[in-house]
């Protein structure tokens, strides 16, 4: 324990949080069991540190744990919660737990025997926190730390304060949001660049064209995340890697699943799960007719899931067509309902119809809208591309 309270201390003391996620002020922080869910490099371990260093500073009640710790090799979560409580403990953070066996009938011990402590851990996508433990559906929040949006690069590369909006606000009040933000800056300077390497905390400051570290995060995602979790032997790994290229250099596109089982050699039905899985560990994102309720479907069209990934995956794909959708789809979705349109692209919220389009790009009728590129400032139905990246 002392050891561990050592490691957190000298994490906290030297620790600079340099992009406030506006994750931070969403969280419900009177829960006492909260999940932080996260693709690799999204910030996760940082994102907690930043927890501890603006909520929670006292050593004495509150513990940053990583569970790579081989402490914990021999010791069980409850044992050490419990010893911590005994002495005090309130707030107990623990990194990584998908790295920890068992850890859901623990922490459903720790809920139920220690009233007063709280904790707060992080895990990968692909962990499945409420399937299957029917119990931690009742108590755990689950929360999503995205990647970087627009607005929270723009604000690190500038040391702006913009913030964010919901989506019928940036619907509602898009040109005074625009003249605002152009009123202090060039967004579209900085919007090509962020296409690229904007997304992920760690690469912003990284030579534009080098993604070696996004592309250790993919293969990692896929030999660990995907294969450990999902059970799946990593002689299919070489199937995984093939679909997700396939997916990507054809992004966005309707799939033939019986194309695609033949182009990787293995079944429909193993196809239809691999999609799911892509999904669900932030490699991709699906595009249904009727959102999750169609989730069991062929999915109406497949995306990279941001352009990030796109770009690493396959630079040969970077169309600006495919580039703008790709960034609507990826930076709307984190916390609106996004589903196919019969008259464009997209409909979000089962209300606001909308097309992607460049400069000159018009929306599709009366009632819809259309996100354009290239646009400092919209006018009327007509929204800068930009501008939903200022959404979280």
């Amino acid at each position: 324990m002392k050891n561990l309270q050592q490691i957190h201390q000298l994490l906290v003391g030297s620790h600079q949080p340099k992009i406030r996620r506006s994750l931070m002020d969403n969280i419900d922080w009177s829960s006492r069991l909260i999940c932080i869910k996260g693709f690799r490099g999204v910030g996760k371990s940082n994102f907690l540190i930043d927890v501890v260093c603006y909520k929670f500073r006292d050593v004495d009640t509150c513990l940053y744990v990583d569970l790579n710790n081989f402490y914990f090799t021999k010791r069980k979560i409850y044992n050490f919660a419990e010893d911590f409580y005994k002495t005090g403990g309130k707030v107990l953070v623990l990194d990584q737990i998908h790295k920890y066996p068992n850890w859901a009938e623990e922490l459903a011990r720790c809920y139920d025997d220690f009233s007063e402590l709280q904790i707060i851990f992080s895990s990968s996508p692909v962990l499945r926190v409420w399937e299957g433990n029917p119990r931690l559906k009742e108590i755990v929040s689950i929360y999503n730390l995205m990647g970087l949006s627009f607005r929270e690069y723009l604000n690190y590369k500038t040391g702006s304060d913009f913030k964010s909006y919901t989506f019928d606000e940036l619907i509602e009040n898009h040109e005074d949001i625009a003249k605002e933000v152009t009123g202090k800056l060039m967004p579209l300077a900085y919007f090509d660049q962020y296409l690229i390497n904007g997304y992920f905390p760690y690469s912003i400051d990284m030579n534009a064209n080098d993604c070696s570290m996004l592309l250790k995060h993919i293969n990692l995602a896929l030999e660990i995340d995907i294969t450990s979790l999902n059970q799946i032997e990593l002689k299919y790994l070489s199937k995984l890697r093939s679909l997700l290229k396939l997916l990507c250099d054809q992004a966005p596109f309707t799939p033939n699943i019986s194309k695609l089982s033949s182009e990787v050699e293995t079944s429909r039905a193993t196809i239809i799960n691999y999609l799911k899985y892509l999904k669900d560990a932030r490699l991709i994102n699906l595009l249904y007719s009727n959102g999750d309720e169609d989730s069991q479907k062929k999915p109406e069209c497949v995306y990279a899931h941001n352009t990030n990934i796109l770009y690493a995956v396959s630079p040969d794909n970077m169309s600006t067509e495919t580039v703008r959708k790709t960034f609507f789809f990826n930076q709307v979705s984190a916390d609106n309902r996004i589903i196919s349109s019969v008259h464009g692209d997209f409909v979000v919220n089962d209300k606001y119809s909308f097309s992607i389009g460049g400069k000159y790009h018009e929306p599709t009728g009366p009632t819809s809208y259309a996100a354009v590129g290239r646009v400092d400032v919209g006018e009327g139905n007509t929204i800068p591309l930009w501008l939903f990246g200022f959404l979280y």
